[in-house]
């Protein structure tokens, strides 16, 4: 497993400066149960301010971010208002921010509206079926937090599918299980674009 992931981190590398590889998680159903957890992960509609460890590490991380994202996103507050929302929502997914970021450079290259050719839309590309499993009928996956709410909560629950396996996960994410070039190109871009203090992920 460990030398897929190199030689695929290797073709990531390679192909970050142009890649885009959109999602297209496949639909599963899911146990009511889940269907109900997933449902209330995405319900609650918390203050989405980040909690970080200091004053002084928010403003270390944003900074930091900020600067590497000026190219794709130029407008500050704009800028400061995704970093935080991403933050957010990671953190309460049990997420690597960073890896988050390295997922949305691979999936739509911090697009907004992008839209695959297999319908996922957003920054972390959600495919629509979401909306009707776990969503309801006024969620727009081009709305900002709401498309990262969704990504980050789906990929969570992938991750306890594979049992913290990240590499499996992506796959689902991706709806390329088993095939080691897109977990590579988001460990590619996750360690070489974005990455800040341990990368740690895994089961909660």
């Amino acid at each position: 497993m460990r030398l897929i992931f190199g030689l695929a981190l290797n073709l990531a590398v390679a192909l970050l400066p142009t890649a885009t590889w959109a999602g297209a998680q496949h639909y599963e159903p899911l146990a009511d149960s889940v269907r109900a957890g997933l449902h209330a992960a995405i319900a609650d509609r918390a203050a989405p301010e980040p909690q970080f460890p200091s004053i002084q590490e928010k403003v270390n991380w944003l900074t930091e971010m900020s600067a590497r994202l000026t190219r794709r996103m130029p407008d500050r507050e704009a800028r400061l208002d995704f970093l935080k929302t991403v933050y957010y929502e990671a953190k309460r997914a049990g997420l690597d921010p960073q890896m988050v970021l390295g997922l949305i450079q691979v999936e739509s290259g911090f697009k907004k509206y992008s839209v695959s050719s297999a319908g996922a839309r957003g920054y972390m590309q959600v495919m629509p079926f979401w909306v009707r499993l776990i969503g309801h009928k006024d969620s727009n996956l081009f709305h900002m937090r709401t498309n990262l709410r969704f990504g980050c909560t789906i990929l969570r629950h992938y991750l306890d599918i594979e049992n913290g396996d990240l590499y499996r996960a992506l796959g689902r994410y991706n709806g390329s299980l088993g095939k080691p070039e897109y977990p590579g190109m988001v460990r590619g871009a996750w360690e070489k674009q974005w990455s800040w203090g341990p990368q740690v992920i895994g089961p909660r």
